[in-house]
């Protein structure tokens, strides 16, 4: 099954629209997992066991295996969720962006290596950038266009032909790149009233929507404002207010109660 045709089946069964982030983070891991060899990987499968039932995707962040040298276990936690939840879409944040055969390899390192559904890319340097990762087909393709962090602004809020920038990405997604492949956009939810602009440009094109908890964002205007018109539409994003829900024994049980309370 495609990208989107996996997270619209998900939605829909589950009513779920909250994605959980497994971006972990090595000093925060639980006692249990101190010493273990594989500790990110086996802190990774037993949030995603225990969080499977309520969510619409998961969406590791490669830095966070990179950094640490532990890109074979991220190997790993994408092998567990492919196998046990095959229904459940693998969206992999690597905001890639690069031209020509980079581009290729960078495409071919998320979904061969990987195995995501969906990746996150940099559109910057233009529509050729992308091309390599629409040529798999059925794969997503998820474009960055406003995001979360406080200095976003400096760029993407510019005016271009009186427009901000941001609106500009939008545009070109919904008119030309959705054309070329399953595309959707990044839009932060501590910018609820861009949120509200993106979902009028682009209609029902799914958005991934990080920020909300640590970062200020507010669940229930991400909701009101951001749905698309069959009620869906969004992949809310929460990582770490899920995954150091419980720093003891219990962050199993404590992550699958977060993840069950984080949307409205």
């Amino acid at each position: 099954m495609s990208f989107l045709g996996k997270l619209n089946s998900r939605w829909h069964s589950t009513g779920s629209m909250l994605c959980v982030g497994l971006d972990p983070d090595v000093s925060r891991l639980p006692g249990a997992m101190s010493g273990r060899v594989d500790a990110i990987a086996d802190f990774c499968i037993a949030i995603v066991d225990a969080t499977a039932p309520y969510v619409c995707a998961f969406k590791p962040q490669i830095a966070h295996f990179a950094a640490v040298g532990a890109e074979s276990q991220l190997e790993r936690v994408c092998d567990h969720v492919r196998a046990s939840y095959p229904d459940v879409p693998l969206i992999l944040d690597a905001k890639r962006g690069d031209i020509g055969d980079t581009a290729k390899l960078y495409a071919r390192e998320a979904f061969e290596r990987y195995g995501a559904d969906a990746v996150t890319v940099n559109p910057y340097l233009g529509t050729d950038s992308l091309e390599p990762f629409f040529s798999w087909t059925g794969r997503g393709v998820i474009v960055l266009c406003r995001t979360s962090n406080t200095g976003s602004g400096t760029f993407q809020s510019e005016l271009v032909d009186g427009r901000p920038l941001y609106e500009h990405v939008a545009e070109r997604a919904a008119e030309e790149w959705s054309k070329m492949g399953e595309v959707g956009l990044v839009v932060g939810a501590t910018y609820p009233d861009e949120l509200a602009r993106v979902r009028a440009i682009v209609g029902d094109m799914p958005l991934l929507v990080p920020g909300i908890g640590t970062q200020g964002g507010d669940a229930a205007t991400v909701l009101n404002v951001g749905r698309s018109s069959d009620g869906f539409g969004l992949i809310v994003n929460s990582s770490r207010a899920v995954l150091y829900a419980s720093s003891g024994d219990d962050f199993a049980s404590a992550a699958a109660k977060a993840a069950r309370t984080t949307l409205p």
